[in-house]
């Protein structure tokens, strides 16, 4: 143990013993913990569920789109909620990006519970909290299983349109590819199809399948032909079909979708083509429960993607479109 923090006289002894103890706290502040609101804004986590759950009933759909966002947030210079910025005369936002434009959605539902949270305890609660307690909420909300989430992020003062482009997994990537963009997130090949799994709610835009429901030769034939009625080969680009045959219940139905060669998106298939991950595919068909578990814990993992800003880095914004 090194003694010179004791040995020295008092009114340096002071001074030191400040400093650690500063340093100490900082280092403590700095990590996320499940009861950071506890004191600070005791009813952050029942106002954003209370707002989440408010949108979904509105709009199944809702709930599948506030999980990708988080997921579109994180991926990008982590979780930040640098993904809500609008451009700015020194930055263009994410939101332009090829994996963003036109298919994220939800930052009104976003925009509300922030001003409602505002209203109860000013500069408090940051925007890239929300949107992670509003993905758990959303997941929750359609039948999925619960997880803690961790709380004290910071909101990012800048987004990243390049990160964007190059970090977010595409709808046509090889399952090598996949395997690839997650392994840069320190995501397991198993962790990969797992938050894959997260495509069992929701719905994606025909621009995004119309390749394989035209090309793709691993695909039902039936099921290749009752889309091409809603997404022709030229036109109807923003026309959508569900992701899974039961698009409003987060369940392991996406799973069985794949076995049966009705993935919607050329990726989604990939999982489920005669490689590596075909075997967790059909052990999460076999035990459902085994999914959600997994996914709870993936998620987890997935909220602490850093760099993380906690502490006194970044900043708590008051409306999450713009920095203060």
């Amino acid at each position: 143990m090194d003694t010179t923090l004791f040995s020295m006289n008092k009114p340096t002894f002071k001074i030191r013993f400040f400093l650690f103890l500063c340093f100490f706290i900082g280092i403590v502040s700095s990590q996320l913990s499940s009861d950071f609101y506890s004191t600070t804004c005791p009813n952050a986590l029942s106002t954003i569920k209370s707002g989440v759950d408010s949108a979904v009933s509105n709009e199944a759909r809702m709930g599948a789109s506030l999980l990708r966002l988080h997921f579109h947030d994180c991926f990008v210079q982590g979780c930040d909620a640098s993904v809500l910025l609008n451009d700015t005369s020194s930055f263009t936002g994410e939101q332009s990006a090829g994996p963003n434009v036109n298919s994220i959605r939800g930052f009104g539902v976003i925009d509300s519970i922030k001003s409602e949270l505002e209203s109860l305890c000013p500069g408090v609660v940051s925007c890239a909290d929300i949107l992670a307690v509003a993905a758990r909420d959303s997941v929750v909300a359609l039948g999925g299983q619960s997880w803690t989430v961790q709380l004290g992020r910071r909101d990012s003062r800048t987004a990243n349109l390049d990160a964007a482009n190059s970090d977010l997994p595409g709808f046509t990537f090889s399952l090598q590819q996949l395997i690839d963009s997650f392994s840069k997130k320190d995501f397991t090949t198993e962790e990969m199809v797992t938050l894959s799994g997260g495509h069992t709610i929701g719905q994606a835009s025909c621009s995004t399948f119309r390749t394989r429901i035209y090309n793709d030769t691993n695909i039902d034939s039936s099921f290749a032909t009752s889309l091409q009625a809603n997404c022709p080969s030229v036109g109807g680009d923003r026309n959508l079909a569900p992701l899974d045959s039961s698009p409003t219940t987060f369940d392991n139905a996406y799973f069985q979708d794949l076995q049966s060669q009705k993935g919607l998106l050329h990726s989604d298939q990939e999982l489920f083509n005669g490689g590596s991950t075909d075997s967790q595919v059909n052990g999460y068909v076999s035990n459902p429960s085994s999914f959600q578990t997994d996914f709870a814990n993936a998620m987890v993992k997935m909220g602490n993607l850093g760099p993380l800003l906690t502490g006194s880095s970044g900043e708590i914004r008051t409306n999450c479109w713009k920095t203060n």
